[in-house]
């Protein structure tokens, strides 16, 4: 997955950089709107994280040009404005989401990955690993076509990590998607609980799921 960065602070500019890149995603940055035009004419990217003010204009305007030119990339816009009036305007500018400054990291993450979860689904609905197929948008869930009932919970994580094939997920991201509890994050099991619940009934398909000892799983294709 390929994200933008669109900031001139360079405090956090590096800082969500280095967030991003040990949450196992590629980053570009750029400090001003000719950058990011510059970086969007070269480069296909999954998300765009956008400054409101920027040293050469609005990130708002530029984001309302680049729909203009049929810019289909998820944007998150970032602002330390907090009127309602300035999310209806972001909104109304194309932007997916909008964050207000100053956010937790675990807020952020949580944002960037339903934002990529959606433009994944909407992409394409139907994924197939070898015998195991998942619809995204319907839910449903085959082994060697045949249908698996799975939980909601079930669910999120078997989505989670088929959206991120051959990265390695930790238990506590893997937790942070799918417990809505911050305060248990780090102490929870409920990640090998689901974990185990969710082999068990892919059967011959789990698999597909391989534990990396000490860190946490991953969806892995030969």
């Amino acid at each position: 997955m390929k994200i933008l960065i669109v900031d001139d602070n360079q405090e956090i500019l590096f800082g969500l950089e280095k967030l991003l890149n040990q949450a196992n995603f590629h980053t570009h940055t750029a400090v001003n709107l000719q950058e990011a035009k510059t970086s969007l004419e070269q480069c296909e990217y999954d998300l765009i994280i956008l400054d409101w003010m920027l040293p050469d204009g609005s990130g708002v305007e530029f984001l309302a040009q680049i729909r203009k030119e049929f810019y289909t990339t998820a944007v998150l816009l970032l602002s330390s404005k907090s009127e309602i009036t300035d999310k209806v305007e972001a909104l109304d500018s194309g932007a997916d989401d909008y964050l207000q400054k100053p956010f937790s990291n675990i807020e952020l993450l949580a944002r960037i990955r339903a934002l990529l979860r959606r433009e994944s689904a909407y992409k394409k609905s139907s994924i197939e690993i070898e015998n195991l197929t998942v619809d995204l948008a319907s839910h449903n869930v085959q082994v060697d076509n045949s249908p698996i009932e799975l939980t909601k919970k079930e669910f999120e994580l078997l989505e989670l990590l088929i959206l991120n094939q051959h990265v390695v997920l930790t238990r506590y991201q893997i937790n942070e998607h799918i417990n809505q509890d911050f305060d248990t994050l780090k102490t929870s099991n409920l990640v090998d609980v689901h974990i185990k619940n969710l082999r068990k009934k892919l059967g011959v398909a789990s698999k597909l799921i391989e534990t990396v000892r000490g860190v946490g799983f991953r969806i892995k294709v030969t």
